[in-house]
């Protein structure tokens, strides 16, 4: 059965813009919050029409993850584009780790739907959700091993704050990464269909 290369390049999209965004908020502080948020908000998202549904419907939303995507294929082994796909590559072998673990699978799944309830109370960029999503994050993801060791700069990476959104970033990748497997994605991809990935990406940048 052929692969759908336009699903596996949106859900790998996704993964690039959580570690782009988790990347942002370690070095600055800050990311943009339109983005954190349509990836906060796929975590939601779990029985979704579509692969782009995941992402608000729009691919403009993953343009950032696309960029990052055809950085990370590009092959750059030093910089900001070896720590974004050390931060992608991770997410995936937790995300394996997670889809052997039925017991992580079950609390997750009732954490998540603990976050659609605290939605009705609470706005998605709250200090409440980010620190209900750090929390999944930390006592769910985190245990499966190896850790994510994120760097930046310190006095960002030491605020409570900033160290919620992180890790609720970091979640939404795992989310992606989950979608990835379920459209078809596998690392051999990474390896072998390198090109593929390549012109599918850009001709999505190209639409957006």
């Amino acid at each position: 059965m052929a692969k759908n290369y336009y699903d596996i390049t949106l859900a790998l999209a996704g993964i690039c813009q959580s570690a782009a965004l988790v990347q942002q908020l370690a070095n600055k502080g800050g990311c943009d919050d339109t983005l954190l948020e349509v990836s906060l908000r796929s975590v939601l998202d779990l029985n979704p029409p579509s692969t782009l549904a995941v992402y608000g419907n729009q691919a403009v939303n993953v343009k950032l993850g696309l960029e990052g995507l055809l950085g990370m294929l590009n092959a750059a082994r030093q910089g900001p584009g070896a720590e974004l796909t050390r931060y992608t590559l991770s997410l995936m072998v937790l995300e394996r780790k997670l889809n052997a673990s039925t017991s992580a699978l079950d609390e997750l799944g009732k954490r998540v739907d603990q976050l659609q309830r605290q939605l009705a109370h609470f706005e998605l960029m709250s200090d409440t959700l980010f620190s209900a999503m750090a929390a999944i994050y930390v006592d769910v993801i985190s245990p499966l091993g190896p850790r994510i060791q994120v760097t930046g700069n310190p006095s960002m990476l030491q605020n409570i704050q900033i160290q919620a959104k992180v890790r609720a970033a970091l979640l939404a990748g795992i989310r992606s990464a989950v979608l990835w497997q379920q459209v078809g994605g596998g690392r051999l991809q990474l390896m072998f269909g390198r090109n593929r990935l390549m012109k599918q990406a850009q001709h999505i940048l190209a639409l957006c």
